[in-house]
């Protein structure tokens, strides 16, 4: 069995578990789910990354668009938990490699079915993952940002009926988009297989950090 169904397979498990402990504490109240914060607001069309183009090619499915799913996550606390189970589950799972270490290239966009990646890869494996738990893919878009040390790097936006919120390898904390601390470029659009903008001026040309 490979590395990434077997982490699938735990995570599917642990996250029937968690669902079962918020319904069956009666968790299912407004204290549990984070504040409404506005969202971010797609602007113009963006280019994509090249990398992200090359992943398509190999793996259609994740970047096909679903016009019938909902463009929003109606958060739930049960949802909420699988959430952040999910973003710190795979946060620890993966082991931290550039794309030049792992492939020889300087940016490569893959699932981790290794068990091994980069910042797209944590991303990618967690919209996978929640896809299979039942959330609108349509809802999750990559999304490429600026980082703290200047450094381009790609994070997963989950658009949902109290704001955005990010998925990031970096921290286990799921935040929302403004309080990450990001300059906010691009992400993929909720419409078509393309990129919108998200007003920020510099654009990286790869994601290639840990």
């Amino acid at each position: 069995m490979g590395r990434t169904k077997t982490i699938a397979l735990a995570l599917l498990a642990a996250l029937a578990a968690v669902t079962a402990s918020a319904s069956a504490s009666g968790a299912q109240t407004l204290a549990a789910l984070p504040v409404v914060s506005p969202s971010a607001q797609p602007l113009n069309e963006a280019k994509p990354l090249a990398a992200w183009a090359a992943f398509c090619q190999r793996y259609a499915s994740e970047c096909a668009i679903d016009r019938n799913e909902p463009p929003r996550i109606t958060l739930t606390p049960a949802i909420w938990a699988t959430i952040a189970a999910v973003n710190r589950r795979v946060n620890k799972s993966l082991a931290p490699i550039t794309d030049q270490e792992h492939w020889g290239v300087p940016d490569r966009w893959d699932l981790a079915e290794d068990g091994a990646g980069d910042c797209e890869d944590y991303q990618l494996l967690k919209r996978k993952l929640l896809a299979e738990a039942g959330l609108p893919r349509r809802a999750m878009r990559m999304t490429v940002v600026i980082d703290e040390k200047g450094e381009g790097h790609a994070v997963l936006t989950l658009v949902t009926d109290r704001g955005d919120f990010i998925l990031d390898n970096k921290v286990n904390e799921v935040l929302a988009w403004h309080r990450t601390g990001y300059v906010f470029i691009k992400r993929e659009s909720a419409d078509t297989v393309a990129w919108v903008s998200l007003g920020g001026v510099t654009s990286p040309t790869m994601t290639a950090n840990r």
